[in-house]
């Protein structure tokens, strides 16, 4: 079973297809860091991008007392190196400087490339060893969306984690048995956007006309889980959750009544492997166009 990690990107901007909340106050948000430890978690994923995400934690790690047990992960803002920079580590430093300024920590478990394109420049993946190597942060990866940056990122030297989405409409992790070889060569996997963004989710009227070809595939998922008598959100995180070669499975809420749900679904009992089976062979190759929110007429890329 995988752990949880909570998303933070919503607490720093308003985010998620299916988001009528907008961005939660700071009191919102404290409530509900203070719910996710109390139910278990212990891993934070972040990042530079999620506008005042950093920020917010930050301030909540200053006034709390147990933040010592967490691991948190952050990310080297997007497109921030110029190209056919040589000399890039003062920059991926001061980054990461700024980013431990305002989470007020002294070091990151986890720092991640959110260009993922960046796995191929080396200079800067030596940038990320050499902060490795001052302690500055345990761990160095990187957040991919396609899986040949992935691939890339395991013969690098010194990748410890890959983030990626995977979901029920998005098992190439799985099918192209990329997941599977990441493990062998001892990555530690964070997949995200098992909901989606929040699509999964709405109801069929009110998804926007660029996405309407999705409304098949959200039917056939309905059947099933009704053919299995399961809840919607619980087939949703369980089918990741499940999934062995999965180490921690990130997500977001807009309240903490979704985060308190979660925490009880993953806490529950398996889902039927009948339906995790049928999911797997009912859901194969489908269009970037849905599953790859950037290309979304109005979807943000941040994840």
């Amino acid at each position: 079973m995988a752990e949880l990690c909570l998303g933070t990107v919503q607490f720093g901007m308003k985010y998620g297809i299916n988001n009528t909340l907008g961005q939660p106050a700071e009191e919102k948000v404290f409530e509900m860091l203070d719910t996710a430890i109390e139910g278990g978690i212990r891993v934070i994923d972040t990042a530079r991008a999620y506008g005042t995400a950093e920020l917010l934690l930050g301030r909540y790690f200053e006034n709390r007392k147990h933040v010592d047990s967490l691991q948190i992960i952050s990310k080297l803002r997007p497109n921030i190196i110029p190209e056919h920079m040589t000399d890039c580590y003062s920059i991926v430093r001061k980054e990461l400087e700024e980013s431990l300024k305002r989470l007020h920590l002294s070091c990151l478990d986890g720092y991640l490339l959110h260009t993922p394109e960046y796995i191929y420049h080396p200079e800067i993946v030596k940038s990320l060893q050499k902060l490795k190597a001052e302690r500055l942060v345990k761990h160095i990866g990187v957040s991919i969306y396609g899986l040949k940056e992935g691939y890339a990122a395991l013969e690098t030297e010194g990748v410890d984690y890959i983030q990626l989405p995977y979901s029920i409409l998005d098992q190439r992790g799985i099918q192209d048995g990329f997941i599977q070889k990441a493990k062998e060569k001892g990555m530690v996997i964070f997949t995200r956007s098992a909901f989606l963004q929040g699509l999964f989710l709405m109801e069929k009227e009110h998804i926007p006309d660029h996405l309407r070809h999705v409304i098949p595939y959200l039917i056939a998922f309905e059947k099933l889980v009704e053919k299995y008598k399961v809840e919607k959100t619980e087939a949703l995180l369980q089918f990741v959750n499940q999934e062995k070669n999965i180490d921690y499975l990130v997500f977001g809420i807009d309240t903490k009544e979704q985060l308190q749900q979660n925490i009880q679904i993953c806490k529950k009992q398996k889902i039927p492997d009948a339906l995790l089976e049928e999911i797997k062979h009912t859901f194969v190759d489908i269009e970037k166009s849905i599953i790859f929110p950037s290309l979304w007429a109005n979807g943000k890329q941040a994840e």
